[in-house]
């Protein structure tokens, strides 16, 4: 469950906790497994999911591109020396200014969802790469990315061939959501590109595949074998007459599985309006576990308890120490701990490497960001 790295750490060092450890081998093995199954696929890490600078430069380091969200991941990424060719500025919303101080940099792609985005970027960037995000479902995401982003197939046409006209290269994304159960998810989005690239009589230069790449939580999970082997095989039926350039954006299945949440029991009590134990730890929703919202994602708990223990458990109600009624992580999984658990005991939330560090609230109650340490 824990790398040897990664126990190695916390059984021989001492720090406040909460804080991720994250084995950077298990960072490399996943990108070059995922290499491996998407043959001839431009990786682009999601560095929303983990912005650890050394999480970065190794990847770097493998050759990988990297999607961006915001001036401050560029600049995160230009400054262990990847080429500005290897970044795509893949936030459909931004500042024009941002876009401009981008394009001053050497970044040349940018994906849009919209007429004034298009124009924004036409505005700014000489020779851009237009990427138009359509619009999916997410169905059969634990952790859907759906409403807020992309357009309907007819927009992504007109958008296509809008940018084609003004002498861009062009290409179309989606996402089919965080954490992505269905292998079939990609199927009916790259019938979609297909479709609104003959609608707009458009040769696309490349698709985007975006991300959905699971990490390992509760439950259990395909291999990222059968991913890549559905996800190239639907490649291939939307586009009989050859594959157009492939990316795609890995995030959570990068890092996730490489790190640790250590955390203290800050408090155990059982009250009369609740028949449960509730356990109440340092880390919570606003501390860096978000993705707890809705108990969508389920992380793999492991209690470690000074009293010797009995063997017996409970059910558990898991929440955060600061003083807001919404910091409860687990109400309904029915999580169970042993009973001897008490403050001052640790739990690890295991595969907590994605979307952890980069969620923790700054200062909110007071309590410090979440830190983050590396081994391997």
């Amino acid at each position: 469950m824990i790398s040897p790295a990664i126990a190695d750490f916390l059984d021989t060092r001492s720090a406040p906790t909460p804080f991720v450890v994250i084995d950077l081998g298990v960072v490399t093995s996943r990108y070059d497994d995922l290499a491996a199954v998407l043959p001839g696929v431009e990786l682009c890490y999601a560095v929303k999911a983990n912005p650890g600078e050394a999480v970065v430069d190794r990847l770097a380091q493998r050759g990988s591109s990297f999607d961006v969200a915001s001036p401050g991941e560029i600049d995160l990424v230009l400054g262990l020396g990847v080429d500005p060719a290897q970044i795509s500025y893949g936030n459909t919303i931004k500042k024009q200014r941002d876009i401009a101080y981008a394009a001053a940099r050497g970044i040349r792609r940018y994906t849009v969802d919209s007429d004034i985005e298009l124009e924004k970027v036409l505005a700014e960037v000489i020779d851009p790469i237009i990427c138009v995000r359509l619009f999916h479902d997410c169905n059969g995401a634990d952790w859907p990315l759906s409403r807020k982003f992309g357009c309907g197939a007819a927009d992504a046409a007109r958008l296509v061939r809008r940018a084609a006209d003004a002498g861009c290269e062009v290409g179309l994304s989606f996402h089919v959501g965080s954490q992505q159960r269905h292998l079939s998810a990609w199927d009916e989005p790259l019938q979609v590109c297909a479709s609104a690239a003959r609608a707009a009589g458009v040769t696309l230069d490349f698709v985007n595949l975006g991300g959905g790449f699971p990490g390992t939580y509760l439950d259990e999970m395909p291999p990222i074998s059968a991913y890549g082997a559905a996800i190239m095989g639907a490649v291939d039926d939307a586009f009989p007459g050859g594959r157009p350039a492939l990316l795609a954006e890995p995030g959570r299945y990068l890092v996730a599985d490489a790190g640790v949440l250590h955390s203290e029991v800050v408090l155990v009590s059982r009250r009369d309006v609740d028949p449960r134990l509730w356990v109440y730890l340092d880390v919570g929703v606003f501390g860096g576990v978000a993705e707890s919202l809705g108990e969508s994602i389920r992380y793999r708990l492991r209690p470690t308890c000074a009293a010797p223990l009995s063997g017996d458990d409970d059910e558990v109600v898991l929440a955060g120490p600061t003083c807001d009624s919404a910091d409860i992580m687990y109400d309904k999984t029915g999580y169970r701990m042993p009973v001897e658990l008490a403050p001052g005991d640790t739990v690890d939330l295991i595969s907590a490497g994605a979307y952890t560090t980069s969620y923790s609230a700054v200062g909110f109650n007071g309590f410090a960001p979440l830190g983050q340490y590396h081994v391997g």
